[in-house]
């Protein structure tokens, strides 16, 4: 299991992956002069993301790309020469950098539907890592049929980076299935919006326009948990497919929404399916959470010991496990958790609370003050484990 291995490996192995197995996607150029399609230079980035990480393509994130730009002052959506590709790779320490663009023919006659004008979209992809440019390759096809024209591209470009598992040209259709043009447009334009209510917005509209594609699910999700409106946000993570890379932390996010809720059941559910692909302390330590809140204490407490075994400076690990023992009534296997508590967070109120019941064996009582008081992890990061896993695994 990866949270045993030393520090120093976990490290070395990382940053060996960092440097030869990261991808950077670039938001593609526009090379027309209509700026209202500005947003599909991010869809075709977009969907090569989710195509790549979907499977298992370690992908940097947008905020890392955004960061890049502004740390070398490139302004995006800008044409960007082979140096300019070379300095964004490089800063991102990518192996590998995916770029490209895109331009509308013009209209053959005046009153002429846009959405039935002809896109044409180029990509190449540099590998840093060997300082070599591959080959040009493209789609074309009207704007209207953008879905399926970026979803050719995606699988293109994941043949190209995963050739011996890349899914067949079908089977890759069938896991994507085509949407509505003026969707995409409106979830691209949601994430590319800096408003909170502009972005509720354009993903709900979205999501109106057509209700089979999937994508804004988990950023309306998302936007009603930061609201605490936790059944509504609960709603929307259920609906989140697997075939989207937010699976799992719409997942975890599901099951703090239940677990606010009081469904303990249903927030078990939802940690225990992350953890099948995803074994992260967080997601141990919520899982225990829920199942203490059942009264399950010993399964609550392996769970607790696993997270802790991950990472045993964390406070919060400490706690748990000394709360479900004083629970069961163990106050000196309690009271040494809640000391290696204080050892940390000396001004820890609740544990310092906690140590003085325990000390006077003082366990729980109808109407306790001191109930449900386990404590949850709210953040959620996959991308360290998967590093680990890219680089274990075989090549392809």
């Amino acid at each position: 299991m990866w949270r045993f291995l030393a520090p120093l490996v976990l490290l070395g192995l990382i940053s060996s992956v960092l440097q030869a197995g990261t991808h950077l996607i670039l938001p593609f150029f526009n090379l027309s002069k209509d700026t209202s399609i500005e947003w599909v230079g991010e869809s075709l980035a977009e969907t090569i993301h989710d195509a790549l990480s979907g499977s298992g393509v370690l992908v940097l994130s947008r905020s890392d790309r955004e960061e890049a730009f502004r740390r070398l002052r490139i302004r995006p959506y800008t044409p960007l020469t082979r140096a300019s590709v070379l300095k964004l790779g490089q800063a991102l320490d990518a192996g590998t950098v995916i770029y490209g663009t895109y331009q509308l023919d013009a209209p053959a006659a005046r009153n002429a539907e846009k959405t039935n004008r002809t896109i044409r979209i180029t990509a190449r992809i540099l590998d840093l890592e060997h300082t070599k440019l591959g080959p040009e390759y493209g789609e074309s096809g009207s704007l209207n049929e953008l879905a399926q024209l970026q979803n050719r591209l995606a699988w293109e470009t994941l043949r190209f980076v995963r050739p011996k598992s890349a899914p067949s040209q079908e089977v890759f259709k069938r896991q994507n299935p085509p949407a509505r043009v003026d969707a995409i447009e409106n979830y691209i334009r949601g994430l590319l919006a800096t408003d909170v209510a502009q972005q509720h917005r354009f993903f709900t509209q979205a999501a109106r326009l057509d209700s089979t594609f999937f994508k804004p699910f988990y950023p309306l999700g998302k936007l009603q948990w930061a609201r605490e409106n936790y059944s509504v946000a609960a709603g929307w993570l259920a609906k989140v497919p697997e075939e989207d890379r937010h699976y799992r932390e719409a997942n975890f996010l599901l099951g703090l929404c239940r677990y606010f809720m009081g469904d303990y059941e249903s927030a078990e559910k939802a940690f225990s399916l992350v953890l099948q692909t995803v074994p992260l302390n967080e997601v141990y330590n919520n899982l225990g959470a829920t199942l203490s809140q059942q009264g399950r204490f010993p399964a609550a407490l392996t769970n607790f010991r696993k997270a802790l075994d991950g990472d045993s400076t964390d406070p919060d690990y400490h706690f748990n496990i000394g709360y479900v023992l004083w629970k069961e009534g163990n106050f000196s296997g309690a009271a040494e958790s809640f000391r290696a508590v204080l050892e940390r967070e000396p001004e820890d109120s609740e544990a310092k609370t906690m140590l003085s019941r325990c000390l006077k064996a003082s366990g729980p009582r109808p109407g306790d003050p001191n109930a449900d008081l386990e404590r949850l992890k709210e953040d959620f990061n996959e991308t360290v484990y998967l590093q680990l896993i890219e680089a274990l695994g075989p090549k392809s």
